[in-house]
């Protein structure tokens, strides 16, 4: 009965845009070049295809929190700050999808303090993690098949023992359907 009463809400982002590409201009070498015969365009969609192009975001509920103060993974594999972006396009009849996940490292660790990058440090032991970090993947597979995990922690700084753990858990885990990659950005800044 309380139904009435209840607005569903989601926390994120969307925007949809039309996008029309002109591919008729084109430079003048191209336009006398005799290998590039004259075309003649059938349908008006050739000339000017019209994309409709939609970008979601939408973040769990699940140990949502400010920054420094939610981290890690919690007992039923639910990770901090968890946000899924699905871009979506949509030409000549047909919709294509890409989805994007991205959270906190699946691994019990916090930051202790308010002062600006705080040292992280790991809250339980390998063993202790496992079944979290399994259930956690474990719904990802569910929903996605497949996965590419791209670990963006730092691996060298102060960062590098979250990084460690979570490589550990990823070969632990040992599941064909992830493909584990090291991406240090402060390395290519």
């Amino acid at each position: 009965e309380v139904d009435f009463w209840i607005i569903p809400i989601i926390q994120g982002f969307v925007q949809i845009e039309e996008l029309v590409v002109n591919y008729s201009e084109s430079s003048d070498d191209d336009k006398s070049s005799p290998e590039t015969p004259p075309q003649e365009s059938s349908c008006v969609d050739d000339v000017h295809p019209t994309f409709l192009v939609a970008l979601l975001s939408r973040r769990s509920r699940h140990r949502a929190g400010m920054r420094y103060k939610r981290r890690g993974v919690d007992k039923n594999g639910n990770v901090a700050n968890y946000v899924e972006t699905e871009q979506l396009i949509h030409v000549h009849n047909h919709t294509l999808s890409y989805i994007q996940t991205r959270g906190s490292v699946p691994v019990f660790w916090s930051q202790v303090g308010y002062r600006y990058n705080p040292r992280p440090r790991l809250d339980k032991s390998e063993n202790e993690t496992v079944a979290c970090f399994r259930a956690h993947f474990e719904e990802q597979l569910k929903n996605y098949k497949k996965q590419v995990i791209i670990n963006l922690v730092d691996q060298t700084g102060r960062e590098k023992i979250i990084g460690d753990a979570y490589l550990k858990q990823v070969l632990l885990y040992n599941n064909a359907n992830l493909t584990y990659v090291s991406f240090d950005f402060h390395e290519h800044w």
